[in-house]
């Protein structure tokens, strides 16, 4: 966790009263085709999914909030509107100064160019300029860990290999908001540890971090305030220690309902059984 002095209460992150909502198709269409079929003969329904409702955050300068929730609960959609790659369909969310979001590292790499042609891509991608990335360039690659590799093609890295390149390049830079999605689980376990002790320093620094992760073990050591989501609304928030509990609590009653279904499904099933025995005695 960070030290709470760093917090100024100056807001980085605003989410006003956001609504997400999806129009989805009421039917499976298999090509373009029959989507322009069905379009043009007035066949083709919507339905509405609310994927997120009436979200308000403030999240401070300094701040290391998390993101906690099942699959399905909104976490990703709200990170995507906060790093503006979504519109809110009501409401409105504001950001106070640079944002870098590490959501799908490595998205704009080309897998036909090699690694090396590729950080300079790819920090292009992320703004960076051409005399930025020679001045950091073995730092990047150093971190990487792919420097016997840098003039190969991207196609012939391991995923791995990709996820830790992608990192070292997001990471080159101090930004004022860092939005980290589950990119801690990247790599082997020796280069998960050294990309937590650099994200840890950033914290450090007083970067205000929004952070989600389906470990709450890590959510708990590295953040100091948390919300949780569920169904697309807020259902928690305050210190990550009450939030946790919150989010077990609600792991507790999951697993309850399931057993709890299991042990009547296998009580009709005996029953059934048991009934079928009976009528075969009977005839």
């Amino acid at each position: 966790m960070t030290d709470s002095s760093i917090n100024t209460a100056e807001p980085m992150i605003v989410v006003d009263h956001v609504d997400m909502v999806f129009n989805i198709a009421n039917q499976q269409l298999n090509s373009l085709k029959e989507y322009l079929i069905a379009l043009v003969r007035r066949q083709l329904f919507f339905r509405e999914f609310k994927a997120l409702e009436d979200i308000n955050i403030t999240i401070n300068r300094g701040d290391v909030y998390g993101i906690v929730g099942t699959n399905g609960s909104g976490k990703s959609t709200l990170l995507k509107i906060i790093a503006g790659v979504l519109e809110p369909t009501h409401g409105k969310c504001s950001i106070n100064g640079t944002i870098a979001p590490l959501i799908e590292l490595g998205a704009g790499f080309d897998h036909e160019l090699t690694a090396r042609e590729n950080v300079y891509l790819n920090g292009a991608l992320l703004g960076y300029s051409k005399k930025f990335i020679d001045e950091q360039f073995d730092s990047i690659v150093d971190f990487a860990e792919v420097g016997d590799f840098i003039d190969m093609p991207l196609k012939n890295y391991s995923s791995g290999m990709r996820a830790r390149l992608g990192f070292s390049i997001a990471t080159v830079v101090k930004p004022d908001i860092l939005i980290l999605d589950e990119v801690l689980s990247v790599g082997d376990a020796q280069f998960r540890k050294k990309s937590e002790a650099k994200i840890q320093s950033m914290f450090d620094q007083g970067v205000t971090v929004l952070f989600v992760s389906h470990s709450l073990e890590q959510v708990k050591r590295i953040c100091d305030k948390a919300i949780m989501l569920e169904h697309g609304t807020v259902i928690a928030s305050g210190d990550v220690m009450d939030v946790a509990a919150v989010y077990n609590q609600k792991l507790q009653q999951k697993r309850e309902r399931k057993r709890h279904m299991r042990k009547r499904l296998n009580k009709e099933l005996n029953e059934q059984a048991k009934r079928s025995k009976e009528k075969q005695k009977n005839s």
